[in-house]
């Protein structure tokens, strides 16, 4: 039913908006208005703000904002009309007079809630029959304890053709009911209605007042369609709903995330792995209406989909899907799974310490966005870059609020301009050799552009194709900084992508920030900035890589890290769209070579200092012995088993 504007107004005059939110939230007054912390994300400082006299709260973190009737709806997850109902009467309003069509839609709908929760309750009592014996063990299988089944009121239904029929007949349920819920089948001509349900594993799916609305079913069979879930119905619409949102909801505020998977088995697993703030879609691909759903309980929900293709075109169907909708502080974040992995075989081969490290590494909807755009666009031509500005630029147009706009429009004109940005010469003392060489000869500047016909001189920075990249055996890491040009430039090669490695996956510096801090820099720039990331990590715990960039350019280090970008652009593994498997694989062979190549270069000054002080035969040996160590050592195979397939490069990188 409908109520006008004045019951409406007279509802909000007579409730204290304070009393009513503060049943779930400790507030303190503050002059006229009280605060405390939202109830709608996770937070330390109160940014939750509650006037009386306006009617309204305000959160200044995440954008919440409503009245006494909206705050039952969003943080309760009750029915619009059932918060007019509960408030209505703690005011002590009697509500206005239903229509009897009203009246008899209000039963229609009891009777459907009804029909489910018994059909539910039957269900669990089929699977620790004699009957569900097969059912119970595959769930076992799948490795849930009976406390998680049974939490998830998780059931079975018989393969005899009317067996839910007769059961719930018996308990005086009619056949138009259980039809009108999507319980049984009215095959059209026939009058014989008959279990739409049968030798299936029956999860229900709860509304956001945990009362059952429908079910899902496995089959346990060679049946048609794997799984089968319920069909629209009054109380069920599929693109609106999502499965676990009700015994999600509390976790997640608390956590301040929520987790999308994409089926029930991926839910109920990492719920008893102890992530109960997981939810799936239904069937479909992820819905406007089911993101709203998302953002009202946390601002970035992460999409966390399977590690084949299918789980990247979910992912990927998820942010065109948000993309219109993006507002200020609300997003995504993609956790990707590696290749073959689905959230429930993960969080059970791996962990839970590992399936946490996959969503703490996980990326952002700008740098998910990126990371499609260059992937589906070479730029590798004039007219191909124009093509992939123009996508770009199309891409962020889809983006309706104004503000998440502009900064989009900000942050990709950077990145395209890091990435189309041409290398400056660099001047000609900016590298120095370091001491004599056999035979007594000082080390000159390098330059060397017009050596291989550049026509330009070699920066510390250059990439240059080497005969030694030929022997990086392991096809993923072709390609890579580790194989270019002079020792000592591959050793700032190095420096620069165990920094920026660190940089786009944070999560690093939790592991082995103590190793990156001990490990000798040659580049006084890199040093710099390697001793400010990890400042800032450890005074700042949970930093993300936005985060990150954010501060590094606000402290003066923009420029460089658009270099880094630019100059690093083939090392895949130290984006920020790699996968954290990959960059920390990646990340530990690099710290391995450049802990080997600093041993030898250390062996080979105290060699060159002896032969500068007295030639022998023996000295000039071990010399030559250790150049061609520390060039093996450049060309060393990383021969990392599995490197790239979590992020998806497959085998040939």
């Amino acid at each position: 039913m409908s109520f006008s504007p004045e019951f409406m107004d007279e509802l909000r005059d007579r409730l204290r908006l304070s009393d009513v939110v503060g049943r779930k939230v400790k507030l303190i007054r503050k002059g006229r208005e009280f605060s405390g912390l939202c109830p709608f994300h996770s937070e330390k400082s109160p940014s939750f703000t509650v006037n009386d006299d306006k009617h309204f709260y305000h959160c200044f973190g995440c954008g919440a904002h409503g009245d006494a009737i909206r705050f039952l709806t969003e943080a309760e997850g009750l029915p619009f009309r059932e918060a007019v109902e509960r408030l209505a009467g703690e005011a002590g309003l009697a509500l206005p007079q239903e229509r009897p069509e009203e009246r008899a839609q209000q039963e229609r709908r009891a009777g459907l809630h009804d029909v489910n929760e018994a059909a539910a309750k039957w269900y669990e009592s089929q699977l620790w029959t004699p009957g569900g014996r097969d059912a119970l063990a595959y769930l076992r299988k799948r490795g849930l304890s009976e406390a998680t089944i049974r939490a998830f009121r998780i059931g079975f239904a018989p393969a005899a053709r009317t067996a839910l029929r007769d059961g719930l007949q018996a308990r005086g349920m009619t056949l138009e009911l259980m039809e009108e819920a999507g319980l049984l089948i009215a095959p059209e001509g026939e009058r014989d209605r008959f279990d739409r349900f049968r030798n299936r594993v029956m999860f229900p799916i709860l509304d956001n007042r945990g009362r059952v609305v429908a079910f899902g079913g496995r089959a346990l069979d060679d049946a048609p369609a794997k799984y089968l879930n319920s069909p629209e119905t009054p109380l069920f619409h599929k693109g609106r709903m999502l499965y676990n949102l009700f015994g999600a909801r509390g976790a997640a505020r608390d956590r301040g995330q929520i987790i999308v998977v994409e089926g029930y088995m991926d839910v109920i697993s990492l719920a008893q792995a102890g992530f109960p703030e997981a939810v799936a879609p239904l069937g479909t691909a992820l819905t406007e209406d089911q993101i709203a759903e998302l953002w009202r309980v946390a601002p970035e929900p992460i999409l966390c989909f399977d590690g084949d293709n299918a789980g990247r075109r979910a992912a990927a169907r998820g942010l065109e899907r948000a993309l219109p909708h993006l507002k200020p502080g609300h997003s995504l974040r993609f956790a990707v799974l590696p290749q073959g992995e689905d959230p429930d075989s993960f969080v059970q081969t791996e962990g839970a310490d590992a399936f946490t490290a996959l969503l703490k590494g996980g990326q952002g909807l700008a740098d998910m966005l990126w990371a499609g755009l260059m992937e589906s666009h070479p730029t590798d031509t004039p007219e191909r870059r124009a093509g992939f500005e123009r996508a770009v630029y199309d891409a962020i147009a889809r983006i309706g609020d104004a503000k998440v706009k502009r900064f989009y429009e900000m942050e990709f004109k950077d990145r395209m301009a890091a990435l189309f940005r041409p290398q400056r010469p660099a001047a000609a003392n900016s590298y120095q050799g370091g001491g004599a060489r056999a035979g007594g000869q000082a080390s000159r500047p390098r330059t060397g552009g017009a050596a291989k016909g550049r026509g330009r001189p070699q920066t510390v920075w250059d990439r240059r194709d080497d005969p030694v990249a030929a022997r990086l055996s392991s096809a993923r890491l072709k390609g890579t900084a580790l194989g270019h040009d002079d020792s000592a430039s591959r050793g700032r090669l190095r420096e620069g992508l165990l920094v920026l490695c660190a940089i786009s996956h944070p999560l690093l510096l939790d592991r082995h920030g103590e190793e990156l801090m001990a490990v000798e820099f040659e580049n006084r720039d890199l040093d710099k900035l390697r001793a400010e990331i990890i400042r800032i990590a450890a005074s700042e715990p949970g930093l993300d890589m936005t985060r990150m960039r954010d501060h590094l350019s606000r402290t003066g280090f923009g420029r460089l890290l658009d270099s880094l970008n630019v100059l690093l652009v083939r090392d895949w593994f130290s984006r920020p769209e790699a996968a954290q498997v990959d960059a920390e694989s990646g990340w530990r062979h690099v710290m391995a070579l450049h802990q080997r190549s600093l041993s030898l270069e250390r062996e080979l000054k105290q060699v060159e200092d002896e032969l500068a002080r007295e030639f022998t035969d023996d000295a000039f040996s071990r010399l030559q012995a250790l150049k061609k160590q520390l060039d093996e050592s450049e060309g060393h195979e990383a021969n990392l088993a599995g490197f790239g397939i979590a992020s998806g490069r497959g085998t040939t990188g």
